[in-house]
């Protein structure tokens, strides 16, 4: 017994590290950027150092899932832990910015396939009496890594090389490749059916042409140019084709029936519109901070701790208190703290305190925090084995998804009412040099500061604040989606008495 206990924890450092470096690798990154581009070039293509991990990371969410439910979860989470190792020592080798971006989906291929099957293996090898204190403890890893990533990575620049922010997922990706290699007995028996190739190729595609849009939307193209409508239509037509293929397969990617189960569309609906708000907040906060009250441009992990360390708090005790009270219970509380939080974002001002800006955040990271670890159990509770992969792949795919589109529609809603109140603020003057309203984040930085005039400077910051507090009162719409949502699921909680561990021997 104690050494199956042993084998257990073993695995279970396994599954967190992967998560770790998965979810941590674009913050990690992010902090790094202004010094990679510095070294490599290519200014006007450092989005897609980002973009393409997102892009294949999203895209091989649910691929992965299901072929995990096919063929077996260990070989799927070791191959995506060597091809992620794979791509952090390309992208560390990278010799200009375009290298970089090819590299870095290929990271993402791996962190698509880490993630969802990581939290699948959990619920397969936990006796059930134990899964929503661990299913706490996995939704803090992903708070934890939004704090310690930026911080790692602006020290590992500073100290050591840039080189270094991709090398050192080496000893991190070994260690999980021992733990889940050498100790996870795997059940050998599995449904191998015929493989989804249609529908892999219409979501690979369709993520592709959505994602590209709205990187490129606004940017490089405007909104209503033909390459972005094109990729608009691009996205319509293989998301329709997708859709048809995948009520007509045997062993669909997606399975639209799960959503006929109202606790699994409702864990759904709640990731999408609760990450969208979440994400926003998250985004928008450091500019409020460093561009309204004058904050330094330290890294967003330090400015974004208290929210961070709120929901570490509640993922924790959402875990432990999931055997107690239904998922309902405990969302509907979550959902209303987050809509809290995000109102209280809306009475923001130049003159607010930092300590003000600091409750509030920590108010919208206690909203957030349960639904990391409560969510992913639901989405899979009741589920049979040979479909969790794909239940938890599209929570986390849908729960990205519901990030990516929330930060393009609140960057455009921020932006148009930035640059209207800027018009109404300078009318008939021209804006002072060195200020680009196209960049928020780079908009008050210490040298535009010094260099434009009290009065004028003034004007700058009652505009941005005004656009920022604008952005988070739209996003009280997805906030109160999202307890509408947590109303709507049903009772089910976490049935301690259910199969324990039966994917292990």
């Amino acid at each position: 017994m104690a050494g199956k206990k042993n084998s257990l924890g073993m695995i279970l450092a396994g599954l967190l590290l992967g998560i770790l470096m998965a979810s941590m690798d674009n913050t990690i990154v992010a902090t790094a950027m202004g010094t990679i581009v510095g070294e490599l070039g290519g200014l006007d293509k450092f989005v897609w150092v980002t973009s393409a991990y997102m892009v294949a990371e999203m895209a091989g969410m649910p691929i992965f899932g299901k072929l995990s439910d096919m063929y077996g979860r260990k070989r799927f989470f070791i191959f995506g832990l060597i091809v992620f190792m794979i791509g952090s020592i390309l992208c560390g080798t990278a010799q200009d910015i375009v290298q970089l971006s090819i590299y870095r989906a290929i990271q993402g291929i791996g962190g698509g396939a880490l993630v969802p099957i990581a939290f699948t293996i959990m619920f397969d090898t936990v006796p059930a009496d134990q899964r929503g204190k661990l299913g706490g403890l996995f939704g803090a890893v992903f708070g934890m890594s939004s704090i310690f990533g930026p911080l790692l990575g602006a020290y590992i620049t500073d100290y050591i090389n840039w080189h270094w922010v991709f090398y050192i997922n080496l000893p991190l990706g070994l260690l999980a490749f021992v733990f889940i290699a050498f100790f996870y007995h795997e059940s050998p028996v599995h449904t191998k059916e015929k493989i989804d190739w249609a529908g892999a190729v219409s979501l690979v595609g369709g993520i592709v042409c959505l994602m590209f849009a709205l990187e490129l939307g606004g940017k490089e193209f405007a909104w209503d140019s033909g390459v972005i409508l094109g990729l608009f239509a691009g996205f319509a037509v293989l998301a329709i084709f997708f859709i048809v293929v995948e009520r007509r397969v045997a062993e669909p990617i997606i399975s639209f029936p799960m959503f006929r189960k109202r606790l699994y569309a409702t864990s759904n609906g709640l990731a999408i519109f609760g990450g969208a708000a979440f994400i926003t907040a998250s985004v928008y906060i450091p500019i409020f901070v460093q561009g309204v009250l004058g904050g330094s441009a330290t890294n967003s992990g330090l400015v974004l701790l208290p929210m961070m360390l709120g929901s570490v708090v509640t993922a924790s005790t959402g875990g432990f208190l999931m055997g107690k009270l239904s998922y309902r219970a405990l969302m509907i509380p979550a959902s209303i703290v987050l809509l809290g939080g995000v109102a209280l974002l809306t009475t923001l001002t130049p003159d607010s305190s930092r300590f003000l800006v600091t409750v509030y955040m920590i108010v919208v990271g206690l909203g957030i925090g349960a639904s990391f670890s409560v969510l992913s159990n639901a989405a899979i509770h009741g589920v049979e084995m040979r479909q969790r992969g794909s239940a938890s792949s599209t929570l986390n795919f849908l729960r990205s998804l519901g990030m990516t589109i929330g930060i393009t529609v609140f960057g455009i809603i921020q932006s148009h009412s930035l640059t209207r109140k800027l018009a109404d603020a300078f009318a008939g003057q021209s804006l002072p040099s060195g200020v680009d309203t196209s960049d928020p984040h780079a908009l008050l930085s210490p040298e535009s500061r010094s260099q434009i005039p009290p009065e004028a400077l003034g004007s700058i910051t009652n505009s941005l604040s005004d656009s920022i507090v604008y952005t988070f009162a739209w996003t009280i719409i997805p906030a109160v989606l999202a307890l509408v949502i947590s109303l709507a699921m049903s009772r089910e909680k976490l049935d301690r008495t259910s199969d324990t561990g039966a994917a292990m021997h």
